[in-house]
C-alpha cells in the first residue's frame, strides 16, 4: 500500500433492479494499516475496530447492525430453544389454571415458535452470517425444500396466533357458540387444519426456488428459477403469499381485537348497574375478573405479534411491488435486517408474556427450573 491512501468501493444490491454502489470512504494507514483476516467470520469485528472512525455514517450503521446480528442470532436462539420447550413442557401439563382449549392453542404456538427458530433462526439467518463455515450447504440441494417448511411454519406461527385471538373473542363476546366452539376437540380441528393448508399454500416454493443454497442475506436465501423473478404470474402468487400472511392476520387480529373491547366494556357497564352499587366500593365480580385476565393475555399475544412484525410486513410487499414497478418508494435494505430480528425475536417473547401475565405459569416455571438441582441436591444427600 506503501504511503498512499486507497478507497474501497463496497458494491451492495439494493432491493431494486439497479445495483447500488455505497461508498464507505475507508483510508488505509500506509505501513501502519493492520491485517484483516476475509476468512473468519468475525472479520467485521476487526474491519469496525480499524476503520469505524473514516465511515460514512450509512456505512457506520450497516456494518454496526451486521456485526450486532453476529452475536444476535445465537443468542436468540441460545434462548429461543429451551423458553419455547419449557413452555411445551409447562404447558402442557396443565398446572396453569388455563382451560384445556386455551392450553392446546397456546402450546401450538409455543411449539411453531420452536419450529420457527430451527428451521429460520439456526438453518438459514446463521448460515448465512457465518457462511464461511458453512460452505459445505452449496454441496445440498434442498434449498426449495427448506423454504417451503420455513415459510409453512411461518405461516402457522402466525396463523394460530389469529386463531387464538378468534377463540377468545368467540369466548368473551359469543356466549351462545362458546360451549361449542371452545372446547378442545375443535382446536385440535382448527389447528390441524391450518397446520395442513399452510403445508399445501407453500408448496408453490418449491417450483419458485432451485435447489442450491444462496447463502445471501435477503429474503430469498435460494436461487429463483431463471424468470421468477420478473414473471407477472409468480409476483401475483408471491403477493398473495405476503397478503396472506401477515397482512390478513393483521387485519383480523385488530378486527377481533376492537369487537373484543367494543364488548367487554359494554358488559362492564351493564353488569355494574344490574349488580347496583348502594356504595362508592364496588364488589368483587369474579366473571368480569377472569374477563379482564383473558383480554390481558390477548391483547399482550396479539400486541407482540402486529409491533414485531409490522416492519417485516411493510418490506416485504414493497420488495415485490418494486419488482413490478408500483412502489416509488425504495426501502433501504437494513429495514430488512430489522424486519427479520424483529420477526424472529417475536418467537421467543411469548414465555415471557405468559409469566407476565400468568401467576400460576410463574410457579410452574420456577419448579421446572428448580428441578435439575433439586434432583442433583438429593442425590448428593
Amino acid at each position: 500500500m506503501g504511503r498512499n491512501l486507497r478507497t474501497i468501493d463496497w458494491n451492495v444490491t439494493a432491493m431494486g433492479r439497479n445495483l447500488r454502489t455505497i461508498d464507505w470512504n475507508v483510508t488505509a494507514m500506509g505501513r501502519n494499516l493492520r491485517t484483516i483476516d476475509w476468512d473468519s467470520p468475525f472479520w467485521i469485528f476487526q474491519y469496525l475496530y480499524v476503520y469505524y472512525a473514516s465511515m460514512s455514517l450509512e456505512g457506520r450503521t450497516y456494518f454496526v447492525l451486521w456485526s450486532t446480528q453476529l452475536i444476535y442470532y445465537p443468542l436468540l436462539a441460545a434462548v429461543g430453544v429451551p423458553v419455547n420447550s419449557l413452555t411445551i413442557v409447562i404447558l402442557s401439563r396443565g398446572k396453569c389454571g388455563l382451560s384445556k382449549c386455551v392450553t392446546r392453542y397456546l402450546v401450538s404456538m409455543a411449539a411453531a415458535d420452536l419450529l420457527v427458530i430451527i428451521i429460520d433462526l439456526i438453518l438459514r439467518q446463521i448460515p448465512i452470517l457465518y457462511r464461511s463455515l458453512f460452505t459445505f450447504l452449496y454441496q445440498l440441494p434442498l434449498c426449495n425444500i427448506h423454504a417451503v417448511l420455513l415459510y409453512a411454519v411461518t405461516d402457522c406461527s402466525v396463523w394460530f396466533t389469529v386463531t387464538f385471538t378468534f377463540d377468545r373473542f368467540v369466548a368473551i363476546c359469543c356466549q351462545k357458540m362458546k360451549t361449542k366452539y371452545c372446547n378442545k376437540k375443535t382446536a385440535a380441528v382448527v389447528l390441524g387444519t391450518v397446520s395442513v393448508l399452510s403445508c399445501l399454500k407453500n408448496i408453490f416454493w418449491y417450483f419458485m426456488f432451485e435447489g442450491p443454497y444462496k447463502l445471501s442475506n435477503n429474503p430469498w436465501f435460494c436461487f429463483p428459477v431463471i424468470g421468477v423473478v420478473s414473471s407477472p404470474v409468480w409476483a401475483v402468487i408471491e403477493l398473495l403469499h405476503y397478503v396472506l400472511n401477515p397482512c390478513a392476520p393483521f387485519i383480523l387480529i385488530l378486527f377481533l381485537n376492537v369487537l373484543t373491547v367494543r364488548h367487554i366494556l359494554v358488559a362492564s357497564r351493564a353488569r355494574r348497574r344490574l349488580r347496583g352499587h348502594s356504595s362508592g366500593e364496588s364488589p368483587r365480580d369474579p366473571e368480569m375478573e377472569s374477563r379482564r385476565k383473558s383480554m390481558i393475555l390477548l391483547f399482550v399475544i396479539s400486541g407482540n405479534f402486529i409491533v414485531l412484525w409490522v416492519v417485516f410486513m411493510f418490506y416485504s410487499i414493497n420488495r415485490r411491488l418494486l419488482y413490478l414497478d408500483y412502489t416509488s418508494v425504495i426501502l433501504h435494505p437494513l429495514v430488512q435486517e430489522l424486519g427479520f430480528m424483529l420477526q424472529l425475536l417475536s418467537c421467543c417473547t411469548n414465555t415471557c408474556i405468559y409469566a407476565v401475565t400468568q401467576a400460576k405459569f410463574r410457579v410452574q416455571l420456577k419448579n421446572v427450573v428448580k428441578y435439575p438441582f433439586t434432583v442433583i441436591v438429593k442425590f448428593i444427600k
